[in-house]
């Protein structure tokens, strides 16, 4: 068995031989997230550890502003699409050329960029399996500083589909949506330190820790991963949404889905920072969906 779409990642190898190339555009989207002991996270923008070390001609994406709506209460909130077109272009990104996307923090912010520029309607984005670990493993060239690619103009062609609200997910709880949390076992059944305001997962939804399906930040082999979707019953679903803390790791799964086939699949933006602001939306505890 085999990706159904294999052109969706890109292997340090064949990264390092494509660099140079005039249509190509490479970024490092890193994010660190900070626990805090009051609740919630302190968000570390990933530019300081960009410019300490990255991939030769590597640009920067902010995903904490620039990629995101900062009107919002929440943080990394999708922005409109003209906001998004134009974050797009000024990062030097065009239709007509290749992406590659890194991170030098978790993987997760690499296909959370993807997802942004999926729905923003680009077709030419992969992301690096392995990322930037798997690029210092290897022993490749690094570079210091900062690059930035000449702006472009970015003409959107949006997939509004790939995100849900919260409505969607209210109305999927009681249809043929299959809803899956990707967070760790620990927040999902409530039973950890840490949790969302108010501990638990959306009712009837199911489990797929974004990293049982990585493996040293590379997506499992296509049997395995398939595995892993199948057994949440996500491959087979008329619809799937994912859903996290703020809609960044849902992306992993989503992601995985994308790479397996699954098309129909959206990634529930405000996730569970968005969920427990209403009390009365119900969360349930424990092991069970």
């Amino acid at each position: 068995m085999e990706y159904t779409h294999p052109e969706f990642l890109i292997d340090v190898v064949t990264l390092n031989s494509k660099l140079g190339e005039p249509t190509l555009r490479v970024f490092d989207a890193a994010v660190f997230l900070h626990p805090q002991a009051s609740g919630g996270y302190q968000v570390e923008s990933g530019l300081q550890s960009y410019q300490h070390a990255h991939i030769p001609g590597a640009g920067f994406i902010d995903l904490v502003e620039a990629w995101a709506d900062t009107t919002s209460a929440l943080n990394f909130t999708v922005p409109a699409q003209p906001q998004l077109a134009q974050a797009i272009g000024d990062s030097g990104i065009s239709a007509d050329q290749e992406v590659v996307l890194y991170s030098s923090g978790h993987i997760m912010w690499a296909t959370r960029a993807w997802w942004l520029l999926h729905h923003a309607g680009h077709n030419q984005v992969a992301v690096l399996n392995g990322s930037f670990k798997a690029w210092q493993a290897q022993g490749l060239p690094t570079e210091s500083g900062s690059h930035s690619y000449p702006p472009a103009q970015f003409s959107a062609s949006p997939r509004a589909a790939v995100f849900a609200d919260t409505a969607e997910v209210e109305r999927g709880m009681h249809g043929r949506v299959c809803t899956v949390n990707a967070l760790s076992p620990a927040l999902y059944e409530g039973t950890g330190d840490f949790f969302y305001k108010r501990r638990g997962h959306i009712p009837g939804s199911r489990p797929l820790f974004y990293d049982h399906i990585l493996d040293q930040e590379h997506f499992l082999p296509a049997p395995e991963l398939a595995g892993a979707l199948d057994a949440q019953g996500m491959l087979s679903a008329e619809r799937v949404i994912t859903y996290c803390g703020g809609g960044i790791a849902a992306t992993v799964d989503a992601f995985a889905c994308k790479l397996m086939g699954q098309d129909n699949i959206a990634v529930y933006d405000g996730s569970m920072s968005e969920w427990v602001q209403d009390d009365s939306r119900p969360l349930t505890e424990g092991a069970q969906p």
